[in-house]
């Protein structure tokens, strides 16, 4: 699956499409259609098992192996700062981590520290897992220890500084600490905290805070490195002559950002921002706007239910009250005869109708839906996987003669269906009453023929 690029994006190689989410700004990020196995690497890699994507000892955005992934063959979302130096905007005024309205002003990036120009979001979708890459870039090698972090809010709604989402319980706060001299980064991840105790803030004595760092480098879940030399223009993919230490990439097992507690993990936008320091406590300093984007794995599947109903008139009609099973979990149909299912990862499913009494199904009542499209039930317009089935009510038939006098007549009878078959037959008795009948008929046009004392 690959990103449905708007402006800021960039453009890789062609490869499958699935239907984007469509957001308010018209720049998402879904999982990438590519699996493939890890190619064996010719050069020095710190890259993630399981992950096809070149995390170089060295970072660059070439790709160093056939077959692997590297910023140049993929599609990332791209966010650039449209200004450096005196004219770029940053966080000012004491702001810190746990601001919840960070304060924006003008022009008061240090010389000295991470004046910030690109930042970009890859998710790799692999047969096992998904992995999160990240990579940013900065004017200059700062002269003492800085930190980038790249945050990920849920929210699309605007806070009151015009600029960055109101913060929500679960958003995600990837800290990439590099240290001064270092070439080595440790990742860590802090989620936003609304409610609970205050001893699981990891700096603050009151909420909302950010939670106590986890160190996802140290648990496996993540790795990264930096450009320890320079990268020329025609391999920096776009973003121009890059210096040394100017430059740095990450990959991240997505299914860290949910906790293990969440498989569909969903964030609206990022946007990247550097510290003064490594200090968690530290003031905030430039930053580059957040990106609109749908960083999630998970779609839904709507199932409509019909019937035929002579009594509302011709033509199939919402059917309520039909149980349907996916993946374990049943629920009914509504008055519009429709149920969804949520929060299902990408992949194929089995979508089954348990029959009610009375109906014959139009088709099989176990459907297969492939769910490879980012989408939500709570959607609108709704743009997941849809399936439909079908049912007809069904009729029994019984006729019966009945001799006035016992035993006066003899008859016989037989009823054909549509298809000119017998569908029931009988005789009478010694006392000249008998009867015929057939069940589960479907609608059509059946024929009985009733001899009488042949």
């Amino acid at each position: 699956m690959t990103s449905s690029l708007g402006a800021g994006s960039h453009a890789g190689t062609s490869r499958k499409m699935r239907r984007p989410l469509i957001g308010a700004a018209g720049l998402l990020l879904v999982a990438s259609a590519l699996i493939a196995s890890p190619a064996l690497a010719s050069h020095p890699e710190v890259s993630l098992p399981g992950s096809n994507f070149e995390i170089d000892t060295d970072a660059n955005l070439r790709v160093d192996d056939a077959g692997s992934l590297d910023w140049a063959n993929v599609a990332e979302t791209r966010k650039a700062d449209p200004f450096t130096g005196a004219a770029d905007d940053s966080f000012g005024q004491g702001t810190k981590e746990d601001t919840a309205v960070p304060t924006v002003v003008d022009g008061s990036i240090p010389p000295n520290k991470s004046d910030l120009l690109t930042f970009g979001v890859y998710l790799e979708d692999t047969a096992t897992t998904d992995f999160l890459h990240l990579f940013w870039h900065r004017v200059q090698e700062p002269s003492g220890t800085t930190n980038m972090d790249f945050e990920f809010n849920k929210s699309l709604v605007t806070s009151s500084n015009g600029v960055t989402p109101v913060r929500t319980a679960g958003d995600v706060l990837i800290q990439y600490d590099l240290s001064q001299g270092g070439t080595n980064p440790v990742l860590f991840l802090s989620r936003w905290l609304t409610t609970g105790p205050t001893s699981a803030c990891e700096a603050s004595n009151s909420l909302p805070c950010w939670s106590d760092k986890v160190n996802l480098s140290g648990a496996g879940d993540a790795t990264g490195s930096i450009n320890t030399s320079p990268i020329p223009a025609a391999e920096s993919d776009g973003l121009g002559p890059i210096s040394a230490r100017t430059f740095g990439e990450a990959s991240v097992d997505f299914s860290a950002l949910g906790g293990g507690t969440d498989p569909c993990v969903s964030f609206g936008s990022a946007y990247l921002k550097s510290r003064s320091s490594d200090s968690f406590t530290a003031a905030l300093k430039d930053f580059i706007a957040p990106t609109p984007l749908n960083l999630a794995t998970c779609g839904a599947i709507k199932v409509t239910k019909t019937r035929k109903h002579a009594a509302d008139g011709p033509g199939p009609h919402p059917h309520a009250g039909v149980a349907f099973t996916v993946n374990g979990v049943t629920q009914t149909t509504d008055a519009n005869g429709q149920t969804c299912f949520d929060n299902l990862q990408f992949g194929s499913y089995s979508v089954t109708e348990t029959l009610p009494a009375g109906y014959v199904a139009d088709g099989p009542l176990t459907k297969t839906v492939l769910v490879d499209n980012v989408a939500s039930c709570a959607g609108d317009p709704y743009l997941g996987e849809s399936v439909s089935f079908s049912n007809t009510p069904l009729t029994d038939l019984s006729v019966s003669v009945n001799s006035q006098i016992d035993g006066g007549t003899a008859s016989t009878i037989v009823c054909t269906g549509p298809g000119g078959g017998t569908v029931a037959s009988g005789s009478t008795g010694a006392n000249g009453d008998g009867s015929a009948s057939a069940t589960n008929l479907q609608p059509g046009t059946y024929t009985c023929t009733i001899v009488i004392d042949p």
